[in-house]
């Protein structure tokens, strides 16, 4: 798409940075700050007048949470809150995982409704410098060897704004992807969901277990109900009301035709707002008994996708969070996005810098687009587990709920939905386990006292961590002190002699204990300058 002739160009200062961020949801704003804390210059734009105030999330989980941590943002995103608590159970596939039973739960939920995140990211990203445009829609795009160019739409009329990359986080319609051509295959599955948080009815009551009884039905367990006209689910929230949600299952029509059972048209972004009346429909619809809500804070219809863009990137146009991938499954959303912009925030910074070719962008793509493959396979692996509602089906769910009655297996479903299995393919010469995976949060005695790993990870710098006799590593790592943090300490039952940690808390390289300084420096230098740049030229000779 091309910009109108008569449209004014904007260029630097008044409107233009080194990147373009379209999209101000909760990647575009993480991405903001984490490219501000880099050092590059970023303008977000979004075509909402103001932060958004449907709480399409309640809270989030998985390894984001942890990187918050390591970025200090918990306490202040917590306020007033109840900061991280363990998720007792996970909804996978139509049924709920008990993790009450593990002695401690691999999942830590923060629970902050969307809305307030947006607005707690937007202040992030503006006190680190971000500039946040709304009220603007990008129209088309265009670039060349050096720049990228967004024609836009606002309050002002249509302008043109250059940058030298341009991220599109502008969910899973995304404009920024449809003018870059980057294809988005994969499957709309055609059940309609519908979400809602409302109120406990005046005739239902809430059990102290979390269950509720409901006149002429009875009791409801909390989680799924599958009954043979769809599925409803529901839980409380920490605020006294419940989140409700129904799916609604597939009939054959005489056409032979697939359709749900209301007969309606797609429920795709665009359509009618949802209303109170149509919700009680469906769980009439569902349950065959009503529910007499009388008010919601949030209604909202959608249906699933599972969709991952071909590539993350085409020339200066990188996709990062909906834009890049839709899951069928709910819950996961936020933390692969968010995470999705801690990686690229620092590589692009670098590159944008000078520092590093524009070659390591590749290695968000293939890192990322890794994640989201990770992410399709446990969310398509739940659709497998909701869609069948036959004997067979039933069976291929008590196996499921067998298999995971086994504490290994529990664990590692809740690390497939956490992320937290993750680990980087990266080059690893010695085979240490650590390199590519996320970096432990180890307790530290420094020069200047305790600290940690996440606490060294605040500015969001790469760190060169020495954990034992390190000279020959100290002097290696001269020639990139200006953009590494050399940071010598002790720990108990270290993992490593050394760690380098890139600013995305990913190890990046790893030397054994023990190991030798003649294989050792070699391959420090070598990641050193593989993620970080040349060495200056207080450089130790290799």
């Amino acid at each position: 798409m091309h910009a109108a002739a008569e449209e004014r160009t904007t260029r630097e200062p008044d409107g233009n940075a080194d990147v373009v961020v379209v999209g101000a949801g909760p990647t575009g704003l993480m991405l903001a700050a984490e490219l501000r804390l880099a050092g590059a210059s970023v303008l977000v734009l979004d075509r909402r007048e103001g932060p958004g105030d449907t709480p399409r999330a309640s809270g989030m989980n998985g390894r984001i949470v942890q990187l918050l941590r390591y970025r200090g943002l918990l306490e202040r995103f917590s306020q007033g809150g109840r900061g991280l608590v363990p998720s007792p159970s996970i909804p996978f596939g139509g049924m709920q995982l008990d993790l009450g039973r593990l002695p401690d739960s691999p999942l830590q939920a923060l629970h902050l409704p969307q809305p307030r995140l947006e607005r707690l990211l937007d202040d992030h990203a503006r006190d680190l410098g971000a500039r946040v445009l709304r009220g603007r829609t990008v129209t088309g795009l265009t670039q060349d060897g050096s720049t990228v160019t967004a024609h836009v739409s606002g309050p002002d009329g249509t302008s043109a704004i250059t940058a030298r990359y341009l991220v599109g986080c502008d969910g899973g319609w995304s404009r920024v992807r449809e003018a870059a051509g980057i294809g988005f295959p994969g499957t709309a599955y055609p059940e309609v969901n519908r979400l809602a948080q409302v109120p406990v009815p005046d005739a239902v009551t809430l059990r102290d277990d979390g269950d509720l009884d409901v006149p002429g039905l009875g009791r409801l367990r909390a989680g799924f109900t599958r009954t043979d006209r769809g599925v409803f689910a529901f839980g409380a929230l920490s605020g006294g009301d419940l989140l409700v949600q129904t799916t609604e299952d597939l009939v054959q029509t005489t056409e032979g035709l697939v359709r749900t059972t209301e007969d309606e048209a797609a429920a795709d972004e665009g359509d009618a707002p949802m209303t109170l009346d149509e919700l009680r429909a469906s769980v009439r619809r569902v349950l065959g008994a009503d529910l007499p809500f009388e008010g919601a804070t949030r209604l909202s219809r959608y249906r699933f996708q599972a969709r991952l863009a071909e590539r993350y990137r085409d020339g200066r146009v990188l996709l990062a969070g909906d834009a890049a991938h839709q899951f069928p499954a709910t819950g996961i959303g936020l933390n692969v996005g968010m995470l999705d912009a801690v990686n690229l925030g620092w590589k692009l910074a670098s590159v944008v810098q000078g520092r590093v070719p524009d070659a390591l962008l590749e290695t968000y793509h293939d890192e990322r687009r890794f994640a989201g493959e990770r992410a399709m396979l446990q969310t398509q692996a739940q659709v497998a587990l909701r869609r069948s509602h036959d004997a067979a089906g039933d069976a291929l769910r008590e196996v499921f709920q067998e298999l995971c009655a086994d504490e290994g297996a529990l664990r590692a479903i809740a690390a497939l939905v956490a992320g937290t299995d993750v680990r980087y393919r990266l080059p690893n010469p010695n085979g240490h386990a650590l390199t590519g995976d996320f970096a432990p949060d180890l307790s530290l005695s420094a020069g200047e006292g305790a600290t940690s790993v996440a606490r060294l990870l605040h500015a969001a710098r790469p760190v060169l961590l020495l954990l034992g006799e390190n000279g020959e590593l100290r002097e290696a790592a001269r020639g990139w002190r200006d953009r590494v943090d050399v940071i010598e300490a002790a720990t108990e039952q270290p993992p490593a002699d050394a760690l380098l940690i890139r600013p995305d808390a990913h190890v990046a390289w790893a030397a054994a204990v023990g190991e030798p300084a003649s294989s050792a420096v070699p391959a420090l230098r070598d990641a050193l300058a593989r993620w970080f740049g040349a060495p200056g030229p207080d450089s130790a000779a290799s």
